[in-house]
């Protein structure tokens, strides 16, 4: 008979809490706020998935989430809840959708930093489901405890209805924000008998899961919910403002046959309809569906997350801020079109693509000054890539710096092996090298022994700056915070390096004109 462990002994007593132990009832049970909770001993980790952390939103469609009404027997957490309603293709979608995946080492009260990952695709697409998100190795190598979420996303989360008459949907174009804080504090109140400390919670995110992180940064209400940030090329300079956001809702309204005065018909239309709605062309940006994203409504937010500088509400929450040098590569490299560019036709193909407003012709010359050796195609995913996300992970980092608040800020070089290396480091790649995912379906990184060193080291950095606000550990020194004029930033690669303020010349040309979010 194996040893009984400090982990298998806290496991059967929580068992026995729950009644005699059969083949149905078997498994870890941790007691919430709301109710008891049974989940699995999976890969060396308790797993608890499916944890309700919000109460239905269908019945309060465009309202501010309500906590679940407590229940009093033990409910199993075993899958994944549902994702938001949302185009492509996730696989289980629901308004019923507030609800959070924990890993831990053990539920033994140990009080372990907590590592809440918030998912990207925008503010449109996506959950914590994905397998690339599992937590089982980040938790079992730094001793931590991994939670993802799913929040209602799109017109579900973020249609501005603030000016169209009904009091019940004021807040409606942030409610998708006010679930995650909804969640934070689930986490806050819950997370300790799952082995977590809530006094040592990061919140981490990629793409629009760290935009929601910058944009919770300049919230009140989110204030103290948690105590280190990591980004991972995502970024909110600035958000929408009420009336370009009350445009997009006209359009919206517009596709669904909606006068003003019938919009009381948004609360019973099918949410497949709402869906379909958005693919409705967006008034502000010049291609593309209705961008969906937070509100300045001066309600839950009463400021831009990086606008005019750095949230004073978030000075003392030390920062991670990361983007990959290639990051347009995911979107625009599937065009064959955009790897056989040639000279002459380069600056129309760049100019929807900058996304400031700025000649191309202009862009093409200083990239050819700077890089000699870069073919056309070179230049057309550097310049998209650095006017796009990389500036405004330069406007924050330098946001930041003046503020004299610590931000350690990254850029992924390493490369992906797929195809050849064609796709360079694109948006993404950092996903997977962070959890320790790298054969997870999704996955572009490979498990050559380079791919695993970077994301042993990028594991370790994001686990050391869970545990202690600072990413240096024994296989990672140097890493210094962003100061102004030097902006260090550290370069992931094999090996990893220290180097100021890189790609110095494209940052001074695109900080000549002026950067506005885009759809903002």
């Amino acid at each position: 008979m194996p040893a009984l462990t400090r982990r298998t002994a806290l496991i059967a007593l929580a068992s026995a809490s729950a009644g005699p132990v059969t083949a149905a009832t078997r498994g870890p049970v941790v007691r919430t706020a709301e109710g008891r909770v049974r989940g699995r001993l999976d890969g060396g980790v308790l797993v608890f998935k499916g944890i309700r952390y919000g109460a239905d939103t269908g019945p309060r469609r465009f309202q501010p989430p309500l906590p679940p009404a407590p229940w009093t027997d033990v409910r199993d957490a075993l899958a994944h809840g549902p994702g938001c309603p949302q185009p492509g293709n996730e696989a289980h979608t629901s308004e019923d959708c507030l609800f959070l995946n924990v890993w831990t080492p053990g539920a033994d009260r140990a009080a372990r930093p907590v590592m809440v990952y918030i998912h990207g695709g925008a503010y449109s697409a996506g959950s914590g489901s994905s397998r690339l998100y599992d937590g089982t190795r980040l938790s079992v190598r730094g001793d931590v405890v991994v939670v993802t979420l799913n929040h209602r996303l799109g017109p579900f989360g973020y249609l501005s209805l603030g000016r169209f008459g009904d009091p019940r949907w004021a807040d409606s174009g942030n409610v998708g924000q006010l679930d995650l804080i909804l969640a934070l504090r689930w986490v806050r109140d819950n997370i300790a008998a799952f082995g977590g400390d809530p006094g040592q919670i990061t919140v981490f995110g990629q793409s629009g899961g760290g935009a929601k992180i910058a944009t919770l940064m300049a919230m009140p209400a989110a204030r103290g919910l948690f105590h280190r940030a990591a980004t991972l090329s995502g970024q909110q300079v600035t958000a929408s403002g009420p009336l370009n956001a009350a445009r997009r809702t006209q359009a919206f309204l517009d596709v669904l046959g909606l006068s003003p005065g019938r919009i009381a018909a948004l609360d019973t239309l099918p949410a497949a309809r709402l869906v379909e709605a958005m693919g409705a062309r967006d008034p502000i940006l010049p291609s593309g569906g209705l961008y969906f994203g937070p509100v300045l409504d001066d309600r839950s937010l009463t400021r831009h997350p990086f606008w005019p500088d750095a949230p004073a509400q978030s000075a003392d929450i030390p920062m991670i801020i990361g983007n990959t040098h290639d990051e347009t590569r995911l979107f625009l490299g599937g065009d064959p079109r955009n790897h056989s560019l040639t000279w002459d036709d380069l600056p129309a193909r760049l100019a929807p693509e900058l996304r400031v407003d700025i000649g191309p012709e202009q862009v093409v010359a200083e990239y050819r000054r700077m890089y000699p050796a870069y073919s056309p195609s070179d230049v057309f995913f550097a310049a998209s890539t650095a006017s796009r996300s990389w500036r405004a992970a330069v406007i924050e980092a330098e946001a930041r710096a003046r503020q004299g608040a610590p931000a350690f800020v990254y850029q992924l070089d390493w490369k992906s092996p797929r195809d050849g290396g064609r796709w360079g480091a694109p948006h993404t790649l950092d996903i997977p090298l962070v959890f320790g995912t790298l054969d997870a379906p999704g996955s572009i990184t490979g498990t050559a022994p380079d791919a695993r060193a970077v994301s042993d080291a990028l594991q370790d950095a994001f686990i050391a700056f869970a545990r202690t606000g600072d990413p240096n550990h024994a296989g990672l020194r140097g890493w210094a915070p962003y100061t102004l004029p030097r902006r260090q930033t550290l370069i992931v690669d094999v090996p990893a390096r220290m180097v100021d303020d890189p790609r110095g010349g494209e940052r001074e040309l695109f900080a000549r004109v002026p950067y506005t979010q885009p759809g903002t």
